[in-house]
């Protein structure tokens, strides 16, 4: 251990960096903590420095319920967090105990729950679901037979797995082994003041709504986004909805119509989709900052999984990510370009104060 002084001046300047290496008690309120603790500062006379948590605890004082000590500190909780996401990875069909995992950590299983979905942005459950997902696509593409790979992948039963696909899988076991045949995605493309617009969708509505520059390139990115489906051009039967479609965006994008009700059609992990959910719920001419989405949602430390849904956003305006900013105010990465969300942003207020 290093002197006092040292030991309290990483106390008064709450060193989360030091934690683990000590711990501090303040005699008077009997409680021992770890540095980098958040609660008030106690008076340098009260504090006495232990090298355990066992030490502190044989002087008579108890954790602090503030700053847990006898659990893992924010580095090792990380660390713990990120090999356990891999062990899930190697081995999804498995079963891991959310007891077992929290006592690894040190915590609670409530704690350790709630830590898990602040770093990995889903709940161990949610995150061995989609890691026992990728196992089954695998096992689809090497020709397996389809209940065969669905018990490889750790699913305990066939409608486990069915109740699972149309989120994730993105469409039945059985159609993604034949290469996505049953599911056809039909497109369309207009201007709009923003520029070229292309629409894909299938029979459920709208999965693919997007800006770019020719029609060529965004054709590229659909076919690219939806490798295993069947692209093909808008049928003539249903070029009045399409049209329908396109005239309500131009009015929406006009500030004529703010609130938009097309069909959705959307697929995306866990954690994407309440992103996605949310960011409906966003007023029309309003912005929040990634941090009051992840706050919103119940996970205030996933600000960067939350940017990372945005950014994975294929449908424009529909999920409107454009209304979500930094918290300084900037605008911020858009995936059609800053210059569309600035236009859209302006558009919007304007529209909203008349």
């Amino acid at each position: 251990m290093s002197n006092e002084d040292q030991l309290w001046d990483a106390v008064q300047n709450r060193d989360a960096t030091r934690d683990g290496e000590f711990f501090y008690g303040v005699m008077t309120t009997g409680v021992y903590c770890r540095p980098s603790c958040a609660s008030r500062l106690a008076l340098r006379k009260n504090v006495r420095f232990f090298a355990t948590p066992a030490e502190a605890e044989s002087a008579g004082l108890r954790p602090c319920k503030r700053c847990r000590p006898k659990g893992a500190s924010a580095a090792v909780l990380n660390k713990v967090v990120h090999e356990l996401a891999r062990q899930i990875d190697a081995q999804p069909e498995e079963t891991f105990s959310l007891e077992q995992l929290a006592q690894r950590a040190g915590y609670s299983p409530f704690h350790f729950q709630r830590s898990f979905k602040a770093i990995m942005g889903s709940s161990p459950k949610e995150y061995q679901t989609a890691a026992r997902v990728r196992m089954l696509k695998q096992e689809l593409r090497n020709e397996k037979p389809v209940a065969d790979a669905i018990y490889q992948a750790g699913f305990g039963s066939g409608s486990r797995v069915y109740e699972k696909a149309d989120g994730q899988l993105g469409m039945t076991p059985s159609e993604y082994r034949s290469g996505g045949k049953g599911l056809t995605i039909s497109y369309a493309s207009g201007p709009t003041p923003l520029g070229l617009m292309m629409i894909g969708a299938t029979d459920r509505g709208i999965c693919f709504l997007q800006f770019g520059d020719t029609d060529e390139a965004l054709l590229k990115e659909l076919r690219q986004q939806f490798a295993a489906a069947t692209v093909q051009a808008m049928p003539d039967s249903h070029r009045p909805e399409f049209e329908a479609w396109l005239g309500a965006l131009n009015r929406h994008l006009r500030g004529l119509e703010p609130r938009l009700d097309l069909p959705l059609d959307v697929r995306g992990t866990a954690f994407q989709l309440i992103v996605w959910r949310y960011l409906q719920k966003v007023p029309y001419g309003e912005v929040r900052s990634y941090s009051e989405v992840a706050a919103a949602i119940g996970k205030p430390k996933a600000v960067r999984a939350v940017a990372s849904a945005c950014a994975s956003n294929s449908v424009a305006l529909l999920i409107p990510c454009h209304r979500v900013v930094r918290g300084t105010g900037e605008l911020g990465g858009y995936r059609w370009g800053v210059q569309r969300k600035r236009v859209l942003l302006d558009t919007e207020r304007a529209a909203s104060k008349r």
